[in-house]
């Protein structure tokens, strides 16, 4: 990882703790992983611990690492890091998605508040003046839509049923079964359902060739007038001119941690509208937040040095429903 980012996930006392139980490599690897002087530190790593803009682990960089047995991802997604010589060699992958994933449901979470608040609305006009109280109660927003039922779907989902404010929540996902989703409390609908009857659409599917373009320009027409979009996932889950013309009529909200292209380019009509919100995939760990994933790699390390199962481990088979 780069040393900025090094800096940020393990603090000090997290370095410190990590010291107890392996022996540190002298030098952080911030470049490639195939140069001269990342070969001379993986030939005799046994734990490769990963962060945001590591290169793929390939078979190049494997052939320098003969002792490598495990590596632990100090952020969300692991899929720009692994490889399928990685897991050839049957190393360990471990991924931080879990201590990633609070910052993202408390972020989804509080962009549906806004949105059942009809806070975007509300404050591009209130230049105009005060608006009285029955412009101020916000869209008719009971019914909430989760599409995927991923591990940040479930937390927005078990957050929203934790919730007073009596929402009704409508769950897509093609691998859920009805007894499942009667587990978490929701109804299991297709997504044209789903889009027809919710006020606010929060997407939480992974990105698949599957699910490229799952919100289509059908699906938003679907959606009640003055209903919101969400988006934590990924751009290319939405058509994104689509969107951008549904929000320019005005009758669509959204709040967009992810767009496609990522970033958009300036003077994109989704960066110029009042009822749009757009930020630069902010919604995971950030600020203090990161500390939590160094936290949660060191105590991988520490687990796997001790034997023990790791809370984070990813199998070959799981990548591909990931996000």
């Amino acid at each position: 990882m780069s040393a900025d980012v090094a800096e940020r996930v393990f603090a000090p006392d997290i370095r410190e703790r990590l010291a107890h139980s392996v022996e540190l490599a002298p030098a952080l690897l911030a470049g490639p992983l195939t140069g001269a002087d990342a070969r001379a530190v993986l030939a005799d790593a046994e734990i490769l611990i990963t962060g945001w803009n590591c290169p793929p682990v390939t078979a190049d960089v494997l052939a320098y690492a003969p002792r490598l047995r495990a590596l632990v991802h100090a952020a969300g997604s692991v899929k720009p890091v692994v490889t399928d010589a990685l897991w050839d060699r049957g190393v360990v992958v471990s991924s931080a998605a879990d201590a990633n994933a609070g910052p993202v449901v408390a972020f989804a979470l509080a962009a549906i508040t806004f949105a059942a608040k009809g806070a975007l609305s509300t404050a591009a006009r209130y230049s105009e003046g005060w608006p009285p109280f029955t412009e101020r109660t916000g869209a008719d927003a009971r019914t909430i839509g989760v599409i995927g039922a991923s591990r940040i779907g479930r937390g927005v989902i078990a957050a929203l049923r934790a919730s007073d404010a009596g929402w009704r929540v409508l769950l897509t996902d093609p691998y859920v079964t009805g007894e499942e989703a009667a587990g978490l409390g929701v109804e299991l609908v297709p997504l044209p359902e789903l889009c027809r009857r919710s006020t606010v659409v929060s997407i939480h599917a992974p990105q698949l060739p599957e699910t490229q373009g799952m919100v289509s320009e059908v699906m938003l027409k679907l959606i009640p007038d003055g209903g919101t979009v969400i988006n934590t996932a990924r751009g290319s889950l939405i058509d994104t001119e689509a969107l951008a013309r549904e929000c320019g009529t005005g009758r669509l909200d959204a709040f967009l941690d992810v767009t496609s292209p990522e970033p958009l380019p300036q003077g994109h009509p989704l960066l110029m509208l009042p009822n749009v919100l757009v930020t630069p995939h902010i919604a995971g760990a950030q600020g203090s937040e990161v500390r939590r994933l160094g936290e949660h790699a060191v105590g991988e390390v520490e687990r796997f040095v001790r034997g023990e199962p790791l809370r984070g481990r990813l199998r070959r088979e799981d990548l591909p429903r990931l996000a």
